[in-house]
């Protein structure tokens, strides 16, 4: 073959190359991310519409059908559209030819969704636009649990806390949090004594709302100094939203402790997660990007001291379902594999040729063809997977 009466001729240049491949593999894979699948590039976009209390039949008539006839004006490359209507929610999902811009669809079905808002049900809000890739999977799961602390409470430490802190990581996506229950404040109707003062749960909504306001107040200046003036028109506790009046007339007061009860209490609860039999929250990191999977989770478990050093000391904070041990174990595996095989191939060689300097060019060619393998996958942006 040529190319072996080339290495016959200029055995120096190959020794170089040899060399050469020898540095440039090692470097080429540190530099290369480590994932578990390969990058997927699918072109498709999510369309999520919300309306609370909205049937899916008012959904399907009112919200999807219109905003998938003007997608077909606005967005270019649309390969077909399919839709899944609910109560209250449509998830609409795009796919493109392969080969669309995403960057550009992304931009146009966000801005087809804001022309339409107008001829939408008053009240419809934007809707969230969601790029699909088809890599982006949960790498680790972290499951928040306690002894002594309320589910609402570990929501609310996963979802404010860990969670802000934690997606700082470079690759790292962080839904919200699973189980525990969402805080809210509620307020809870006497219908009966709502009835015995001739007034409605309208009332109760209006007075809040009217009494509950953030405001600013400018500054006042006096002499040589100018201070800042606080409006007092917020309550600072829960227990203050007890004491706001709804109605004054003639038969005295009526406040909203009268009618009804302010309570610390939490969103109905949609899901349920169970750590050891107890009730807790879990927390998902999805790797986005063409981040390492392996550099990704060291850097989530490198910050998770320092995260949890602020909160408090009953929460636990527990790392569970790590892709990285599955995906170290497979790269070792693959690395045991091909030892064996360079040394079952060297020894074939030895035995049937008898010959050393045939069994150390077998050796050697089979590590530097991978290392070729490994910097050409990396140059055309690759991964270990």
């Amino acid at each position: 073959m040529w190319i072996v009466r080339l290495a016959l001729r200029r055995p120096y240049t190959f020794v170089v190359l040899a060399i050469l491949l020898l540095l440039g593999g090692p470097l080429a894979i540190l530099r290369t991310p480590t994932d578990i699948f390969p990058s997927i590039d699918i072109p498709v976009v999510s369309v999520v519409w919300s309306y609370n209390g909205l049937s899916a039949q008012d959904m399907s008539q009112r919200i999807v059908t219109g905003y998938e006839r003007s997608l077909t004006n606005s967005v270019d490359d649309i390969e077909h559209i399919e839709s899944q209507t609910l109560p209250g929610v449509s998830v609409i999902k795009v796919f493109f030819h392969p080969g669309a811009d995403i960057n550009r669809a992304i931009a146009q079905t966000t801005s087809g969704a804001q022309s339409l808002l107008k001829t939408m049900p008053p009240g419809t809000t934007a809707p969230l636009v969601l790029s699909y890739n088809a890599s982006t999977v949960p790498i680790l799961r972290l499951a928040l649990g306690s002894d002594t602390l309320p589910e609402q409470e570990l929501y609310d430490l996963g979802n404010s806390f860990i969670r802000t802190q934690l997606a700082t990581v470079q690759g790292a996506s962080i839904p919200l949090p699973y189980g525990g229950k969402v805080r809210q404040v509620a307020v809870d109707l006497n219908t009966e004594a709502l009835q015995a003062r001739g007034l409605s749960p309208l009332d109760v909504v209006n007075a809040i709302n009217a009494q509950n306001l953030t405001l600013p107040g400018g500054t006042a200046k006096i002499g040589a100094l100018e201070y800042r003036v606080d409006l007092n028109g917020s309550t600072q506790t829960i227990s203050a939203l007890n004491g706001l009046p709804i109605r004054s007339g003639p038969e005295g007061t009526v406040y909203v402790r009268d009618v009804a009860q302010v309570r610390d209490g939490y969103a109905p609860q949609l899901n349920v997660v169970r750590r050891d039999g107890k009730r807790s929250a879990l927390l998902e990191i999805e790797k986005s990007g063409n981040a390492s999977t392996l550099s990704i989770i060291s850097q989530i478990k490198a910050m998770l001291p320092d995260v949890t050093a602020g909160l408090p000391k009953s929460l636990v904070v527990q790392p569970i379902s790590d892709q990285s041990i599955f995906v170290t174990s497979a790269i070792d595996g693959v690395l045991h594999e091909a030892l064996i095989a360079a040394c079952l191939t060297a020894a074939m060689i030895l035995l049937f040729l008898g010959s050393w300097r045939a069994t150390l060019i077998i050796a050697v060619t089979i590590p530097l063809s991978v290392l070729a393998a490994l910097i050409a996958l990396s140059a055309l942006g690759q991964t270990l997977n």
